[in-house]
């Protein structure tokens, strides 16, 4: 039997988790502070999830796995400590807002995962700006690839292929095998030589392409060049300040020079710029002159004061304030070929982040200038201008029309729809990716308005989250025809399930397709994964339908079964 999963909030997130447990054949229990309707009363637990007696009639004394999905982080950290008094060995996945406090957790607290909507769905908005209509996940060899699900349609140019021609490609990831005929498994498929036919559906990792990044300075300058009409939004008032400045200057000299004569130019020059600024010298000048002269250098002190305040305090403002860095990050907005990335937030960052990280040119768009991500972005040398997305001017010098994409990404459905139209308006052809909290909402609005993507990132983080309640540590994900598959690794001890058998034979019987193996600082993968005998100490990288993962559990109470005490990742 499964073991038990109690899912503790049943918001969007909690409800959308529930069902997919429930749907893989998972014995799951959920906990809500208020009824809920459209689930039978007997499956939930009405409570306050902080009581002991909330939780104890729930099953915590007995379940395996706590799953924390509310929005709060301070209740999800509440639940957790009554949840570890009463059952110490329960693990947790934790949904939290604060990764930096997750991560604490996480080295703290033994069988504790920190889990992010913002991190989860990230990589698939990312591969969506890059033209990957991905539909999960994969970390593998320390990056994230892309997994696509491949229909066979009489124009694919896999009909006809045979399987074992794509299984030997190391760019390339065989995920799972759903035939339109039969149920043949993927590993036999591919031992058989069988051929793709129509209706088949192949789901595949990709290898992503990182972008080899060669700016010379002659490119960066000539950037800077040409964005120089930007400068003036921000450096105008010290400019016109400062120019204010310099002509009461030059009026006050050429004034003294032309009344006297003896008067040198840079004594007039030395004499006005000590009056104004208030330093002092020179005052012959004016002593030795016409009471109009004194009036004269009265009122220009006065000015003088009134302008040097003035030019003073903005260019105070703008090293010190956000202007400055404001004007600098316009100096490397890109020319072309970039992705315009609307909103700083959780999910904002990482995609920006992960954009530039792949070698791509990223600019930001962001309207809160005390945003809390702005600092990490700007480290990043990522440039982040501080404006309103959905007026054209600010699109327009971010230069929509020559970017390849537009991902717009802020917290409001709404101000996304209205950056994505303006974007629309003034480049038709611009590749517009757009986030929607309501999973409803983004099918109709990518049908109304024809974007490429409407994108819900609760509809792509609780996968991730059912994946990881159902055990062990998850390397990647997805959905496809009601069947949620996860990647994941094993260790293999003299317990586990698969010890001493083939890999090929132990895929056949237990219906997960072998990614590759880990032996001794080794990898082994294709055809010879496929043959070889699995020993101790080695780390098996592999997919499977979730609700296959009960095999794994045939002896829980192992020591030896080290599913869940795997590490994130493994080097390659």
């Amino acid at each position: 039997m499964q073991p038990k999963i109690i899912v503790c909030g049943l918001g969007r997130t909690g409800s959308k988790i529930y069902s997919l447990l429930k749907q893989q054949g998972a014995e799951v229990v959920a906990v809500s502070e208020r009824p809920v309707d459209r689930f039978p009363s007997k499956q939930i637990i009405v409570g306050d999830p902080r009581n002991n007696t909330t939780l104890i009639q729930a099953g915590i004394r007995h379940a395996t796995t706590l799953v924390l999905v509310n929005d709060d982080d301070a209740l999800n950290l509440a639940i957790l400590t009554q949840a570890k008094v009463l059952n110490p060995q329960i693990r947790i996945i934790n949904r939290l807002l604060n990764h930096t406090l997750g991560d604490r957790l996480d080295l703290t607290l033994p069988d504790h995962f920190t889990m992010s909507v913002a991190a989860l769905s990230a990589p698939l908005f990312t591969f969506a700006a890059l033209g990957n209509k991905a539909i999960g996940q994969l970390q593998l060899f320390n990056r994230t690839w892309p997994i696509q699900e491949e229909i066979i349609d009489r124009d694919h140019p896999w009909l006809g292929i045979k399987l074992n021609e794509l299984w030997d490609n190391p760019n390339r990831m065989l995920i799972y095998y759903l035939p339109v005929k039969g149920e043949t498994d993927l590993v036999s498929a591919v031992k058989q030589g069988s051929r793709l036919q129509l209706g088949d559906r192949l789901i595949v990792g990709t290898k992503p392409n990182v972008v080899t990044k060669r700016r010379s300075w002659q490119k960066k300058i000539l950037k800077a060049i040409l964005n120089l009409p930007r400068y003036q939004h921000y450096a105008r008032p010290v400019t016109l300040v400062s120019l204010a400045l310099l002509t009461v200057i030059f009026i006050a000299t050429l004034i003294y020079v032309s009344v006297n004569q003896q008067i040198s130019i840079p004594d007039a020059l030395y004499f006005s710029v000590g009056m104004i600024t208030g330093a002092g010298g020179k005052e012959e000048v004016a002593e030795g002159g016409s009471d109009y002269i004194k009036v004269f250098t009265a009122i220009m002190m006065i000015v003088g004061a009134g302008v040097i305040g003035i030019c003073y305090a903005l260019i105070n403002d703008f090293v010190l304030g956000s202007r400055f860095r404001q004007t600098l990050d316009a100096a490397r907005i890109p020319r072309q070929n970039h992705h315009i990335v609307c909103g700083l937030g959780g999910l904002g960052i990482k995609v920006a982040s992960q954009l530039h990280a792949q070698g791509h040119e990223v600019v930001v768009i962001e309207s809160d200038p005390n945003n809390r991500f702005l600092r990490s972005a700007r480290s990043k040398r990522i440039p982040v201008i501080i404006e309103d997305a959905s007026t054209p001017s600010t699109l327009k010098a971010v230069n929509i029309k020559r970017a390849t994409s537009l991902i717009a990404i802020t917290s409001h459905d709404t101000t996304n729809l209205e950056i994505s139209l303006t974007a629309k308006a003034l480049s038709p052809y611009i590749k517009t990716v757009v986030r929607s909290g309501d999973p409803q909402f983004a099918q109709s609005m990518q049908e109304v308005f024809e974007f490429d993507h409407v994108l819900s990132p609760v509809e792509l983080a609780t996968y991730s989250f059912a994946a990881a309640a159902l055990g062990g540590r998850i390397l990647g994900n997805g959905m496809t025809q009601d069947l949620l598959w996860v990647a994941l690794a094993t260790m293999i001890t003299p317990r586990h399930p698969f010890f001493g058998q083939n890999v090929e034979t132990a895929a056949v019987k237990g219906d997960f397709v072998p990614l590759y193996l880990e032996r001794k600082n080794k990898t082994l993968h294709n055809w010879q994964l496929l043959e070889t005998s699995l020993q101790p100490q080695d780390i098996l990288y592999l997919t499977m339908p979730a609700s296959g993962l009960n095999q794994l559990w045939r002896n829980p109470s192992s020591d030896d079964l080290m599913l869940d005490r795997l590490e994130d990742s493994f080097n390659y």
